[in-house]
């Protein structure tokens, strides 16, 4: 009889991750996250429109574009443009409004994608104490790193991961 072979407690939370995230419905990214304490799943969040409210498979993308300075340090010249989705509630945002205070206290979030710098602002506020994430966010990148490590936050990305077979939804935005 074939052994199967048992995941570790990283890639068992982060595929809860990606299976959250095939709850949104945003055209753009799709994007889940979990909170952890211990090997004790306390919640689970994808990013998408507030409830009851059309989201952007119905009514549309609400894109917007801001630009900012590059971090100080980096090798970028010029303002970076960004564009994004107001129309959405991001994933961790979502996941911090549908968990308490209490648990969250020296507990871990699972997310698909790095966190923005608004998320990672408001994670670092949360009461977590680390952050795992599958996919990049290069445009905050530096300014998100730096943030966790004056927090003391572990953040990191999960080496090696692959999600599970029909969870990823492909970037479509252009920036």
């Amino acid at each position: 009889m074939a052994q199967t072979v048992r995941k570790d407690w990283d890639t068992y939370f982060m595929d809860m991750a990606f299976m959250a995230s095939t709850r949104s419905r945003c055209p753009r990214r799709h994007v889940g996250a979990v909170l952890v304490q211990g090997k004790k799943l306390l919640g689970t969040a994808y990013n998408g429109a507030p409830m009851g409210v059309p989201d952007c498979s119905e009514d549309g993308c609400m894109i917007v574009e801001e630009f900012e300075n590059p971090p100080p340090g980096s090798e970028a010249t010029g303002l970076i443009k960004k564009q994004r989705c107001i129309r959405t509630i991001h994933a961790e945002q979502n996941l911090l409004l549908f968990t308490d205070r209490i648990d969250r206290e020296g507990s871990t979030v699972y997310v698909t994608d790095q966190p923005c710098w608004t998320c990672s602002n408001m994670l670092a506020n949360s009461g977590v104490t680390e952050i795992v994430y599958h996919r990049a966010y290069p445009k905050d990148q530096e300014k998100v790193t730096a943030l966790m490590r004056q927090r003391g936050i572990q953040f990191r990305q999960l080496d090696g991961y692959t999600p599970p077979p029909d969870t990823e939804v492909q970037d479509v935005s252009a920036g």
